[in-house]
């Protein structure tokens, strides 16, 4: 045990150096703060057939830019609950969660995402690339300082909760809980927001659409860290585990009843994952001959 405390101080150490570093060697290479709020996710994917003529297109759902105060309290709680417990106490970056990540890692001997607080994930997703390399830790990283002192907390979280990724080509809590609620997101109820905070870490593999089992579990993790951090009661989450979910009919666009146009979806999703098919801008040329 005292070896590993004295890794993690260590771990704990290097990270601030290299943050503190990375900030200077990277910020020229960091777009301006004012780009956040102009953000807009790129195109989707579109489906041509054999004689290049376009058939279908996988597009991201329009999304509906929604005030922080119009948003529920326990939607707010629960993501915060569960992404980043300590947002509104640290400037961007939590090291107590990335020495825990990177300890584990070197434990298994392997390199896996891990310890991104919400400022963190809000900058991979409006200006970083997806890849897991070292060199884009840091610049995430870095961005994430820069944010932190031209945002307050406050402005930072609706950003995040607006642009942040839910699945079935949903960008934000409002076109979230339309797509999987059929209702606007002040309407959610605890266990509902719980369910869309679920979503965060993996909309593909938590969706309820493509895993009930799997997305019921990630909510009871959510209600449970919600009581754990204060959030609710242990009577509330009881009771907010117990209640049925009503999903709405999922949409997936005038495509949803063609079925080649399904068949390459899916074909997609599972080679380059949602983010790329809806975010991504790209071309797939199929063998469909429009004429049979």
């Amino acid at each position: 045990m005292k070896t590993r405390a004295v890794i993690f101080l260590l771990i704990i150490s290097v990270i601030t150096g290299v943050s503190v570093g990375g900030y200077f060697a990277f910020a020229k290479g960091i777009p301006s703060i004012a780009e956040l709020k102009q953000y807009k996710p790129t195109s989707g994917t579109k489906i041509y057939a054999d004689d290049d003529t376009l058939i279908g297109e996988l597009k991201v759902e329009k999304g509906v830019f929604v005030p922080l105060n119009r948003m529920p309290k326990h939607l707010i709680d629960a993501v915060i609950a569960v992404e980043d417990s300590r947002f509104w106490n640290h400037k961007g970056i939590d090291y107590i969660a990335i020495g825990r990540a990177v300890l584990k890692d070197i434990l298994h001997a392997g390199f896996k995402e891990g310890g991104s607080t919400i400022t963190q994930q809000l900058a991979k997703v409006v200006f970083l690339t997806p890849e897991k390399t070292f060199k884009r830790k840091v610049r995430e990283a870095s961005l994430a300082i820069k944010m932190e002192k031209n945002l307050d907390k406050k402005e930072i979280l609706e950003l995040y909760l607006n642009k942040i990724y839910f699945g079935h080509g949903a960008y934000g809590v409002e076109m979230a809980s339309r797509i999987y609620f059929g209702k606007s997101v002040g309407e959610l109820t605890l266990p509902e927001a719980a369910m869309i905070a679920a979503l965060i870490k993996a909309p593909s593999t938590y969706s309820p659409y493509n895993n009930l089992t799997k997305s019921k579990e990630r909510q009871e993790t959510v209600l449970l860290r919600m009581e754990e951090e204060g959030y609710i009661k242990k009577s509330e989450r009881e009771k907010a585990a117990r209640q049925p979910l009503y999903l709405s009919t999922l949409r997936r666009g005038m495509e949803a009843n063609n079925y080649f146009i399904e068949y390459v979806r899916k074909y997609l999703e599972e080679k380059y994952g949602e983010e790329t098919v809806y975010k991504g801008g790209l071309k797939v040329y199929t063998t469909l001959d429009r004429g049979m």
